[in-house]
């Protein structure tokens, strides 16, 4: 099997469906393909939006594929069409795979809908700003599976999550995919185990699109490196307890022994996130610098909460993500803290990766904080503080923002490129895993 014929062969598309065409896209190939594809409802979302599965082929095994588990990551969505469609239109390759393929379009319906302002829009950052939203880690689909360990334990799976829980049961699958997009960083991977072939052939992978493979900082501090680009994936014991959520779907498909890949892709590229060479910096001089920006986001969103605090009315999404999300990143900045090694060398991915995270956190909480806000202000409570905090915040908004723009992170990738990224991947582990089975 030929996996960069695959990836050429992936259709362009301009922007993001919102989550109804979506649905009638996934309709569409039902009624297209009705003796290949099967639909089925599996649950329901916090909101009450049904959640299907689709399932394409017959195989021996069987392959669940989760896109969307953040809602302001939407490739996934893509992906999941391109795959349903190349695995109804190539029976050679569906035989040749050998699985059951069990693909879930959108597994955050809900969340996605509060994104869907810049769907529209790809590549475009104040849009993206402006209409981002996205939960805390205790409010994730993707980290709130259960987990129980020694001192810590976490039993509050989302609706969503449970459905995913109980396709994973009946499934019992060999392989499982969770489909992730991020904004300014290269392309890379995460897998459940240390396989070095495997991490190789997807290493590979962006560069037959030419989108830059991620070699700054990992995304959680301290993730080990199987291969450049492909990282372990981290236990539920270690992100859940220190962001007080749960195991992720990592974590639960371990049970069934099935191979488990992550794929991110990023949204914009720029060959800085590949550059190893030297900055003449130490690596402890570019984390304290992010960290001094850091502090400054975090006293300014802190101060702001104070001031409107005892007004506040709207159990908003956005007042949730904002109060919870703000905790989260002074605990990541906690992690980067005990990263060894400081006195090194920087590189240049590495000092491009802080100052990007740095503008997006800062893009991120605070429009996040402005929706909160407007949400207040919709509901009829204009008090004084709401009213003078918005203002300030906006303008605020407004200079961050000018900041990020006089530090552009390289120009929006082509879609079809990213959903060829992620459609590799897929396609690649499972093959692997084929492989592994004839031997």
């Amino acid at each position: 099997m030929k996996v960069a014929e695959y990836m050429s062969q992936v259709p362009g598309r301009a922007a993001f469906p919102s989550v109804d065409a979506l649905q009638a896209e996934l309709q569409a190939l039902v009624a297209a393909h009705p003796k290949l594809v099967r639909p089925r409802r599996i649950g329901a979302s916090r909101l009450g939006e049904p959640l299907h599965v689709l399932t394409v082929g017959d195989g021996p095994a069987d392959a669940v594929v989760i896109a969307g588990p953040h809602p302001n990551e939407p490739v996934g969505a893509l992906t999941a069409l391109a795959l349903i469609k190349l695995l109804c239109e190539d029976s050679q390759l569906q035989a040749e795979l050998g699985f059951r393929w069990h693909v879930v379009a959108c597994a955050d319906p809900d969340g996605a809908r509060l994104n869907e302002g810049w769907y529209g829009r790809p590549g475009d950052r104040r849009a993206y700003a402006e209409h981002f939203y996205r939960p805390d880690l205790a409010d994730q689909v993707e980290w709130t599976f259960p987990l129980s360990s020694e001192d810590y334990s976490f039993d509050r799976p989302l609706p969503e999550t449970q459905a995913l829980m109980r396709l994973m049961d009946e499934a019992r699958p060999s392989l499982v995919c969770s489909l992730h997009n991020g904004e300014y960083q290269g392309a890379f991977f995460y897998l459940d185990r240390h396989d070095a072939t495997l991490a190789q052939r997807l290493a590979v992978l962006p560069s037959l699109e030419g989108i830059p493979p991620h070699h700054g900082e990992p995304e959680l501090p301290g993730a080990e490196p199987i291969a450049p680009a492909v990282y372990l994936t981290p236990t539920g014991s270690q992100v859940g307890k220190a962001f007080g959520a749960g195991a992720s779907s990592a974590d639960y498909a371990a049970a069934f022994g099935a191979l488990h890949l992550v794929t991110e892709v990023p949204i914009w590229a720029d060959e800085r996130v590949a550059d190893q060479s030297p900055t003449g910096r130490t690596y402890g001089q570019i984390l304290a610098a992010g960290a001094t920006g850091r502090r400054e986001l975090i006293d300014a969103m802190q101060a702001g909460m104070r001031a409107v605090a005892a007004d506040l009315s709207v159990h908003s999404p956005f007042r949730r993500s904002t109060e919870n999300t703000l905790e989260t990143f002074r605990k990541l900045g906690e992690l980067e803290e005990t990263v060894p090694d400081l006195a090194r060398p920087a590189t240049v991915a590495e000092e491009f990766g802080n100052q990007q995270m740095l503008h997006l956190m800062r893009l991120r909480l605070l429009a996040t904080f402005l929706r909160m806000l407007d949400a207040e202000i919709a509901a009829g409570n204009l008090t004084p503080a709401i009213r003078e905090q918005r203002r300030l915040l906006a303008e605020r908004f407004e200079t961050w923002y000018g900041q990020a723009e006089a530090d552009p992170p390289g120009s929006p990738i082509e879609l079809r490129k990213l959903v060829a990224v992620q459609l590799g991947a897929a396609l690649t582990a499972a093959l692997h895993l084929a492989e592994r089975t004839a031997c």
